[in-house]
């Protein structure tokens, strides 16, 4: 972990309330700043654990720093200041790109970051989290006294005012898994910084400010369609390359597009099959969606190495409250935190850093008539003429067979709005106004884009954030680092920035680009949500968890109206947030 502390009115800090002195370095004048780094609990391969660095003793970097195309900013900046030392870490340069550019600097970087700066000289301190959220970073404030890390824990310890509850986040969590702002926490004092943001501290006080917006202006229009392919590959292994660690890398191989795809561009950047190494989860009770088979029939193709896990009794825990596990905020994760330990124990022997294939269901969403519409208000005849061609060429006799059973057959239910679960306490949901903030807030994200709304609110939706989290969460379980080449920005905003039509009708861009390197099977596979809760059918079999008496749960939930083994999986799925919120009230 690691973590920065700040005093607004240059008052010395308590190096004892901060933890271990060898963990603690002191800056400023009287000592009014302080980086706490401490490796011992580090999940990182070497190059991503928790560091401390400094610039000629007037710079000073601690966090967690993985930067894309971090060759790249080292000769913009050696054009520009003169050859920096070569190789050096990732933190040193971030370093020298914040003394070339100043408060700019965070334009220059992009990776999976979250870090403070010291500036000596101005007295300032600086956190900064990366554009895509996968690193977390929290802040709070006691009296005149800044926190800043990584850890909410530790900063609970020693900032929250009584460690009251944020009754909001705790409402969010028991109706949807999350909170629906970025910024909210467990604890009302304490608060994470979004994505994309920075926090400056000095002596005028503090100030939060956005440094980047996930945005695409206009399509990318190339002649020949294979130049879009062209393009999506050499992106993606660039994004791969950048995250490979010096031996072996795990890929979390499904049957489907989006990590079979992983796993041919790694193949295309090691060029060595014995580096890669791959696993697939598999059901061979809960669900017959045939992930081995078509995770098989990729890895014989590329010449990987598979395992498959069969995980019908891994998908929750039985003892699941017995264990001494705890997370930070309350995380449905807890309920299975066991086995995700053991897994990703079993995982990180084969390999430190494993890909993950989260990304091409946000940003190559088909979006039809978004696109058409705006060709349309813009009174582009050409392109929208084109586009309709493209479709009905992609699309195919196939296709559109597809459609029109879809459309002959009964309609699905226009979707509810969302309303409170019943077993809600009464009072509690409506001192809160919870109905109205449901309605208000949804999904949150950001709808505003003319022509990729859906995939931009998407990215930019707590219910997204969340997710990453969730994977902070793991890493803490077990010492394996999980890394997204699709969310770099080169691949993101590539994706985002192809015409929806044709290239967004069931992942187009990505199947022709992987024309060549993955079986027919695969490339022409549909794509398979799960037919079921597997956890929720575990959670049947063995007896659904008998929540605690306490006051503090009994504030939120109502007992008594909490769904039965005989309610239907999905109120027993949205249930397992009541369950989680018990176990952490009890043991915090």
């Amino acid at each position: 972990m690691f973590a920065a502390v700040f005093n607004l009115h240059a008052e010395s800090l308590d190096v004892h309330q901060l933890g271990d002195a060898s963990d603690v370095k002191l800056f400023g004048d009287a000592g009014r700043a302080a980086f706490v780094c401490s490796t011992a609990d580090s999940s990182g391969p070497p190059g991503e654990e928790s560091v401390l660095h400094s610039l000629g003793g007037r710079y000073w970097i601690v966090g967690r720093i993985r930067l894309d195309a971090g060759r790249e900013l080292q000769a913009r900046l050696a054009a520009e200041i003169g050859n920096p030392p070569e190789a050096i870490p990732d933190a040193l340069l971030c370093l020298h790109a914040y003394a070339r550019w100043g408060e700019r600097f965070t334009e220059f970087l992009a990776g999976d970051f979250a870090f403070a700066l010291w500036d000596d000289e101005r007295q300032s301190l600086i956190a900064v989290r990366d554009q895509m959220g996968v690193r977390l970073l929290f802040h709070a404030r006691k009296g005149n006294t800044w926190f800043v890390g990584d850890s909410l824990d530790w900063i609970a310890a020693r900032a929250s005012t009584g460690r009251d509850l944020d009754d909001y986040w705790i409402a969010d969590f028991l109706t949807g898994g999350c909170s629906r702002e970025f910024e909210r926490t467990i604890y009302r004092d304490i608060q994470r910084l979004a994505p994309a943001h920075t926090l400056k501290l000095n002596q005028a006080g503090a100030a939060i400010r956005s440094y980047w917006r996930l945005n695409v202006v206009e399509p990318v229009y190339f002649r020949d369609p294979r130049t879009y392919t062209e393009r999506f590959r050499e992106l993606l292994s660039l994004a791969v390359a950048d995250r490979l660690p010096a031996g072996r890398v795990g890929i979390a191989l499904s049957g489907g597009l989006d990590s079979t795809a992983l796993a041919a561009s790694t193949l295309d950047v090691t060029a060595d099959a014995s580096r890669i190494v791959a696993e697939c989860e598999h059901y061979e009770e809960a669900m017959h969606i045939r992930e081995d088979y078509f995770a098989s029939l990729a890895a014989r193709r590329l010449g990987i190495d598979l395992r498959i896990r069969v995980v019908d009794e891994l998908v929750y825990d039985p003892q699941w409250r017995a264990r001494d596990i705890r997370s930070a905020e309350p995380s449905i994760s807890i309920l299975n935190a066991y086995n995700i330990r053991q897994i990703d124990g079993d995982r990180a022997r084969a390999a430190p850093v494993w890909l993950e294939g989260e990304g091409p269901d946000n940003a190559l969403t088909l979006e039809r008539n978004s696109y058409l519409g705006w060709l349309f208000g813009r009174r582009s005849w050409g392109r929208l003429a084109g586009a309709l061609l493209q479709y009905a060429r992609v699309k195919g006799i196939a296709g559109w067979t597809q459609t029109l059973r879809r459309h002959a057959g009964p309609q699905p239910e226009a979707k509810r709005p969302d309303t409170p679960p019943p077993w809600l306490n009464r009072d509690f949901a409506e001192r809160l106004k919870l109905a109205e903030r449901l309605a208000t807030l949804g999904e949150g994200g950001d709808t505003s884009h003319p022509w990729r709304p859906l995939a931009i609110a998407s990215f930019t939706s707590p219910f997204w954030q969340n997710d990453l989290d969730d994977m902070n969460f793991r890493e803490q379980l077990a010492p394996i680092v999980r890394r997204h080449p699709y969310l770099d920005l080169r691949v993101t905003d590539f994706m985002l920035s192809v015409p929806p039509v044709p290239w967004g009708w069931k992942k187009h861009l990505m199947r022709e680009a992987m024309r060549d390197r993955l079986p027919a099977e695969v490339l022409g596979r549909e794509k398979t949500p799960l037919a079921c809760y597997p956890d929720v059918a575990s959670m049947r079999k063995h007896g659904l968890p008998e929540p605690s008496r306490g006051s503090r749960f009994e504030r939120y939930v109502d007992r008594q109206q909490l769904p039965t083994v005989q309610a239907s999986e999905t109120e027993i799925y949205f249930a397992m947030a009541a369950y989680s919120l018990d176990h952490w009230l009890t043991h915090n």
